[in-house]
């Protein structure tokens, strides 16, 4: 969402995720938007936490029953006008009750009053709901925190839900270049992917595009060995560190290590300057190129200058890995009222179709690549509205023999 004030100019424009935000921070009566600090550029950071839905004393018992859950996944439900998963329905029955499923009233006949006025139905507020405290997993809700340093975290620390909990530091609204800060749809989606194929992602070595906060890659790091979080910026990067650190409780017992490094796409070559900060050495460069088999980037298509510096980016990279590479794309398709179509378009999207079938139909000697859009049909680990504008996209790049 766009808001510009009054007293701003058309280049001023200040990019808001509340429509993400609105949809994850559920807050409590007791509790209000309380900001932690302000960023080295003078920006408001909030600390919040999201609750993983799984519960982490099963994860053992989950992990030996993958196949199962695999052989479930192909019986779906639909409910709300979208396809659920049946592992999944207590999670998203309770989403449901609550008014935050996507598409609640997707399919239903608009209805008129009786002077033949469109009747809006509104979205149904929360209610206590007796089925809702029948659930096996606690009820915690995200919510923005005060100052306050780990001190805050002590009382949750007594709780079981503690090491089901994500704790994020963020901003609530940036100028475009500082997007990064915010924490965006896409990045649920792709964790809540890679939570649902953690058998897939074990002990792999990963490296993540544009990661932003780092929720995706730290979500990544409780399956994987490795992940490389990159994104440019000192002051994000520092964020990204300082969120990686908060979650240790989730990465180190799994054995999961979170390294974030610079990666400009506008650039040809890694960082290794060693005076600077959040740079690369020569052993990681070729940890990279040795190990990695998965390749993230979640809700980075917005400019077209760079989608095509991420694309090129993906290119290079992938020429010079050893193994085959999946690269998962999330992407949210965001409508636009233009002047210059005088309709509602989706140019960003548009162009990373574009570029994506670019790639696919690129005639090269040592590289082939394919990509699928991935169904939206499993399990929802993590609260938010995962709306039809969301996509998920599969790309394998294989070397030619």
């Amino acid at each position: 969402m766009v808001d510009v004030a009054k007293e701003e100019t058309m280049d001023d424009i200040t990019f808001r995720s509340d429509t993400v935000l609105s949809d994850v921070h559920l807050h409590t009566p007791s509790k209000r938007h309380l900001m932690v600090r302000l960023n080295t550029v003078g920006q408001p950071v909030f600390l919040s936490q999201f609750q993983l839905l799984l519960n982490k004393n099963n994860w053992e018992s989950e992990r030996e029953n993958e196949k199962e859950l695999a052989t479930e996944n192909t019986r779906y439900q639909t409910r709300g006008g979208k396809e659920l998963c049946d592992k999944g329905s207590n999670d998203l029955d309770f989403l449901n009750k609550n008014g935050r499923e996507a598409n609640s009233f997707k399919g239903i006949e608009a209805l008129l009053d009786d002077d033949g006025d469109l009747e809006v139905v509104r979205r149904p507020r929360y209610v206590s709901d007796p089925e809702v405290e029948d659930l096996s997993r606690d009820k915690v809700y995200p919510i923005i925190l005060m100052k306050g340093g780990e001190g805050i975290f002590e009382d949750a620390k007594q709780g079981s839900t503690y090491n089901n909990i994500i704790k994020i530091e963020h901003t609530m609204a940036t100028p475009l270049e500082d997007v990064g800060k915010q924490v965006w749809r896409g990045a649920f989606l792709l964790a809540d992917y890679i939570l649902f194929k953690r058998d897939m992602f074990r002990c792999c070595t990963a490296l993540e595009l544009g990661g932003g906060t780092g929720i995706t890659s730290i979500v990544m790091a409780m399956v994987a060995k490795t992940v490389y979080c990159t994104d440019v910026g000192e002051d994000l990067l520092a964020m990204c560190e300082q969120n990686v650190t908060l979650n240790k409780h989730l990465t180190e017992p799994a054995g999961g290590e979170v390294k974030v490094k610079e990666l400009d796409w506008l650039k040809d070559e890694f960082c290794t300057d060693s005076e600077a900060p959040y740079s690369w050495s020569e052993a990681e460069i070729a940890d990279l190129h040795d190990h990695t088999t998965v390749i993230l980037a979640a809700d980075v298509f917005y400019d077209d200058d760079l989608t095509d510096a991420l694309f090129k980016t993906l290119y290079k990279i992938t020429h010079n890995l050893k193994n085959s590479c999946t690269i998962y794309l999330s992407i949210e398709k965001r409508l636009n009222f233009t002047l210059r179509h005088m309709d509602i378009t989706c140019e960003a999207y548009n162009h990373f179709r574009n570029t994506l079938n670019d790639l696919e139909n690129l005639q090269d000697s040592k590289m082939k690549y394919t990509s699928e859009p991935i169904k939206l049909a499993f399990c929802q680990f993590l609260v938010y509205e995962r709306i039809e504008q969301l996509e998920l996209w599969k790309i394998i790049a294989e070397p030619l023999m």
